[in-house]
């Protein structure tokens, strides 16, 4: 799953500087016999994460220090399916607005928690977040900074009391591959997307 990410990233059309892929320290021997195994020459540094995801991207970021600015994209490993195009977009609109993240409309109806049961919202003030989240480089860097809070789900929640976060359209095929049925359903739009090529 992982390498298929890789190749989405490091496709020569999306133009990518610097690959820094982040793992826990005890999978680094499984990674590189993947790598060996599927002939992957595609260049990339593997770095160790951390207890959260929080301290993950940290490490991650701390990795870039040789480029004083730029825009970088932060993205789950298990979110093989993103599009060239989502890509495209998200980086354009961090390079534009400083911080962007792709997300979709929700399509089932949404209920907040209550004490006394539940409550409907507004389904289309909504939006499900996916990844990339892209920033500008020194952005992100002010952002990592600041003390790690337990409000933090993902880069724009760390990044949002800086920087307006811009949503860009993202694509119900970027699946976060978090379940035996969405590996399922990934499998098939894999197979669909390679058929039509």
């Amino acid at each position: 799953m992982l390498l298929h990410t890789l190749r989405r990233f490091m496709d020569p059309a999306v133009q990518i500087a610097e690959c820094i892929v982040v793992l826990p320290a005890e999978q680094f021997a499984t990674w590189e016999q993947l790598c060996a195994e599927h002939q992957v020459t595609i260049p990339h540094r593997v770095v160790a994460g951390g207890e959260t995801r929080w301290a993950s991207v940290r490490n991650g970021l701390a990795e870039l220090k040789q480029f004083p600015a730029g825009i970088v994209a932060v993205h789950d490993g298990v979110r093989p399916l993103v599009s060239a195009a989502v890509l495209e977009q998200t980086f354009g609109a961090a390079a534009q607005h400083g911080a962007a993240v792709a997300a979709v409309a929700p399509k089932d109806s949404v209920r907040g928690l209550a004490q006394q049961g539940s409550y409907a919202l507004d389904r289309s003030r909504l939006r499900l977040v996916q990844t990339p989240q892209c920033f500008e480089l020194n952005l992100l860097r002010r952002a990592y900074q600041l003390p790690e809070l337990p409000t933090f789900t993902d880069d724009a929640s760390v990044v949002e009391d800086l920087q307006p976060i811009y949503l860009v359209p993202g694509d119900y095929r970027n699946l976060k591959i978090t379940t035996p049925e969405d590996l399922i359903v990934a499998e098939a739009l894999l197979r669909a997307e390679q058929s039509s090529q």
